[in-house]
């Protein structure tokens, strides 16, 4: 491969905060949002034109879809994202469970309420492509803009890029599943032209349940998740491929929906499961663009055919982006298990909590028992270098705690953490390195956070 060197050059700083949080997606919106509650000077970096991450960005308005009668959940700022929510009239109950259907383009809306409310500095627009290091701790980040190149200066800095862009472009150690082992990439849709009632009216008739997802998406049970009501669609796409409709060697569309507006909107069609993309390399990133639109419009084709209410159904929008579940997760000063999410692992410095909950690799368990675990301080802390912190699913864990730990509503839950973690740092005036947990579980407490 051909290289060039580019030339040194001088840019300016743009600014300097307490806290910089790196990505706005549960994660890094959760973080900005309690840190600046906290009282810290806080500025929140998003690339794309709005806050929310996958539930704006990729259109998944699921967040807590999960959710049953006995479900121990974390509260704090996941359950304040859906209350707000709710009061704007921006969610639905979700049809299969106790949890929440968040519009995606409302969520928009809070979002920017969220992070004006708190007194988060907003920077939406802007890429961060470096960051700025000295003698082991990171001080900053380097943007790209239609304003030019910058620097911003932070005395934390939180990673909630999803793909853990910051800590890798500082070099500290993380894992990441091989391309062929990695969770699946989907581009969300929607359709407009729907007849919601005989929809609803076929769904009724051929119910299905999560027992149902073992044949195309491979999942595993506990078994007491088999005969659990769930959203999902597969026969339409096997006989479309027995008619010729879907190539034969096509095996990824399939999968579930959310809702359907009196206004007959199908607002979250998420059918097409694609395997060997690296969300990582921006050439997987490509085809995984382009072949996620290709395959929903062949859904669509199926769907038209095959399934009452949507003969005359027709493509309203696409997600902004793809959608991603996988790729680096830190090495961190402790890592998360499979054995302390399926085993109710404690922590003495617990930043939150979240239910028995793993949905990927293979796996599903659904949190029908009250069983939880702690989320560690440790799980957010990079090992090999000293004021960066990990909000999201990037954070320390192997393949098994990810399943829990990649949610979006857990999401939250650590980058709610992260966020205190930074604005105790701040305010005391030392480094990640040496802060103790006790200060921040008071913060968490203050917020709402469940702890136990």
């Amino acid at each position: 491969m051909k290289t060039y060197t580019e030339p040194a050059r001088t840019i300016p700083v743009m600014t300097e905060v307490d806290v910089l949080v790196v990505g706005s997606g549960p994660g890094g919106l959760s973080a900005a949002v309690a840190a600046a509650r906290a009282g810290a000077r806080t500025m929140l970096v998003e690339r794309y034109g709005c806050f929310g991450g996958v539930l704006t960005h990729v259109g998944v308005e699921t967040i807590s879809w999960y959710r049953g009668e006995h479900t121990v959940d974390g509260e704090g700022l996941g359950l304040e994202f859906e209350q707000r929510a709710r009061a704007a009239g921006g969610t639905r109950d979700n049809r299969s469970g106790r949890g929440n259907t968040i519009n995606s383009e409302m969520f928009k809306v809070i979002a920017d309420e969220l992070v004006r409310d708190a007194g988060v500095i907003p920077l939406l627009h802007s890429a961060a492509v470096g960051v700025i290091v000295e003698d082991g701790t990171i001080k900053g980040i380097i943007t790209e803009s239609k304003s030019g190149r910058q620097a911003i200066m932070g005395r934390v800095v939180i990673d909630a890029t999803g793909d853990a862009d910051i800590a890798h472009m500082v070099g500290v150690p993380y894992t990441k599943t091989p391309r062929e082992n990695m969770l699946g990439v989907t581009v969300v849709f929607s359709c407009a032209g729907v007849d919601r009632e005989a929809f609803l009216a076929y769904t009724r008739a051929n119910r299905a349940t999560y027992g149902d997802w073992g044949e195309s998406w491979s999942v595993k049970t506990t078994g007491k998740e088999d005969d659990i009501e769930t959203n999902y669609l597969q026969e339409p796409f096997l006989q479309a491929q027995r008619d010729g409709l879907i190539p034969k060697e096509i095996k990824s569309i399939a999968g579930s929906w959310s809702t359907v507006t009196e206004a007959g909107e199908a607002t979250y069609l998420n059918l097409n499961y694609m395997s060997g993309y690296d969300s990582t390399d921006v050439h997987d990133l490509t085809r995984g663009e382009m072949d996620g639109r290709y395959q929903a419009m062949l859904a669509i084709k199926a769907l038209n055919a095959y399934v009452p209410g949507f003969e005359k159904a027709r493509l309203r929008t696409f997600g902004m982006t793809l959608g991603t579940r996988d790729s680096r997760k830190i090495v961190g000063r402790y890592n998360l298990t499979g054995e302390d999410v399926q085993n109710e692992a404690r922590f003495e410095d617990v930043i939150g909590i979240f239910p028995e909950f793993l949905d990927g690799y293979g796996l599903l368990t659904l949190p029908t028992t009250g069983r939880y675990f702690h989320i560690p301080m440790g799980s957010l802390i990079p090992q090999g270098v000293d004021n960066l912190l990990i909000a999201g699913r990037c954070i320390a864990g192997d393949r098994v705690s990810h399943a829990a730990t990649r949610n979006m509503m857990c999401c939250t839950v650590s980058g709610q953490g992260a966020g205190a973690i930074a604005a105790v740092c701040a305010r005391d005036d030392m480094p990640v390195s040496q802060v103790r947990h006790e200060p921040v579980q008071a913060v968490l407490r203050n917020q709402g956070v469940r702890l136990n």
